[in-house]
């Protein structure tokens, strides 16, 4: 995500490459490219001008430190102003009332089904709750069956009154059906509309006013940039909304609406969406957003998505099979599936510091894991528990078996072969200091 605003940032970031101090001249030069740089990604040209105006003048009341250019000041101050720009803290959601009602709202196609369900699963799994989905657009065609079949993804009930075709008389009958049945969130599904249909937002309104939401949170596709801003102002203005979701950030966006929507409306963003999968949503988090947009990583939100994925009691087995060397291909194929959960392979590798811009202009296969899976698939039960005894005539079957090709076999039992050997090595700490000191220096070490 913002692969194309990243690159004109570190363009501009260049003009100060090689400068001794912060000048008047200078600054003007970079800060004239920056501005550009965020129209181009279709950020809002009042917001553009303000922040830029705003990095100047903290950029020229900055005494430049002998240790660091004046270029990595100038991306310190930046840092801090997007995260400021984008809300400075994270927003949680408000859910102390019980029942919680929460109500959808957002432009036709912006992914408002969508989130309804995958806000349910966030709701059950990470926060405990017990929520009943509401089926409330009556007028898309199978509306009510897409909300149905993500239900059932996530495992969560819906309110459906096909014989209705009043949306606010569904609305309270399902924030009734959630008292009389336990639930303590109702998260109401509404019809896409446009901000000019006035006898839609007319009835959005009156389900507003007939359910009196703790939340509100408006849906914007992040890749519609500045149209999506311009609508949430419109929005914002009828229903004084609490929240915003960006979906679909994981597709080619600019990252206008992301760096505009709360200068415009002063509204948080909250959650993004951050793929196809039901369990693609995350918190918004604006300095995370802000290390990213900058090209350096989001480690934090690496380390949470890992946790969520591995569990402490097998990743105690796994290091007690480590260190007796049984890390058999049974162990390999778990993690790497453990891995895919995590997310898009190109998105994970952003998050590491200076990986995202090497990767911007490689296309990473989220399927390069399906030949491995195919190798192991084409072993034996014993050959994945004991790999020692795969010789010529085993790897000739698998690779077979597999549809690949011989040395693609010999090439991953050389590299797991390997790899056991210093996990084996790195499980024992004095042989791990002892390959820590047989390490060649690196250039610069002392």
């Amino acid at each position: 995500m913002f692969s194309n605003l990243q690159d004109k940032l570190d363009r501009a970031f260049k003009v100060l490459k090689g400068q001794g101090s912060i000048t008047e001249i200078n600054v003007a030069e970079t800060m004239k490219e920056i501005r550009k740089a965020l129209l181009d990604a279709d950020v809002n040209y009042k917001t553009a001008k303000t922040f830029t105006d705003d990095v100047r003048q903290k950029a020229l009341g900055q005494n430049v430190l002998t240790s660091i250019s004046p270029g990595q000041l100038l991306t310190k101050i930046m840092n801090d102003e997007l995260t400021a720009l984008m809300g400075g803290s994270v927003t949680e959601l408000e859910t102390g009332k019980n029942p919680t009602v929460i109500l959808i709202a957002g432009l036709n196609g912006a992914g408002k089904t969508t989130f309804s369900g995958k806000l349910a699963l966030y709701l059950k799994d990470k926060k405990n709750k017990k929520p009943l989905l509401v089926a409330g657009d009556v007028y898309r065609p199978a509306a009510i069956d897409q909300l149905e079949v993500l239900a059932e993804q996530v495992g969560v009930p819906v309110y459906v009154n096909r014989e209705s075709t009043d949306p606010i008389a569904i609305a309270k009958a399902g924030v009734e059906e959630a008292k009389r049945n336990g639930h303590n969130v109702v998260i109401i599904d509404t019809a896409g509309r446009l901000a000019i249909d006035e006898p839609l937002m007319v009835e959005i309104t009156a389900v507003k006013e007939a359910t009196k939401p703790d939340e509100i949170l408006f849906v914007v596709d992040s890749m519609t940039g500045q149209d999506a801003v311009n609508t949430a102002k419109t929005f914002n203005d009828r229903l004084d909304f609490t929240g915003v979701v960006l979906t679909k950030l994981d597709g080619d966006t600019r990252g206008g609406a992301a760096l505009s929507i709360k200068s415009v409306v002063n509204k948080p963003i909250k959650f993004i969406g951050t793929g196809e999968k039901m369990d693609a949503l995350d918190v918004f988090y604006p300095d995370r957003m802000a290390s990213r947009i900058l090209g350096m990583g989001d480690v934090v939100s690496l380390v949470e998505r890992a946790q969520q994925q591995f569990d402490e009691k097998q990743a105690a087995e796994l290091q007690k099979k480590i260190r007796k060397n049984k890390f058999d291909f049974n162990d390999f194929k778990s993690q790497i599936q453990q891995i895919k959960k995590m997310g898009n392979m190109k998105d994970l590798m952003g998050m590491i510091p200076g990986v995202g811009k090497a990767m911007k202009d490689i296309e990473v296969d989220d399927n390069a894991f399906k030949p491995i899976e195919a190798i192991i698939d084409s072993m034996t039960p014993f050959e994945r528990e004991n790999p020692d005894v795969i010789d010529q005539k085993r790897r000739l079957r698998i690779a077979k078996g597999s549809g690949t090709d011989i040395n693609e076999v010999n090439k991953l039992l050389k590299q797991f072969g390997d790899m056991r050997k210093v996990m084996k090595q790195m499980s024992n700490p004095a042989m791990a200091a002892k390959l820590m000191r047989n390490m060649p220096k690196m250039p610069g070490r002392m």
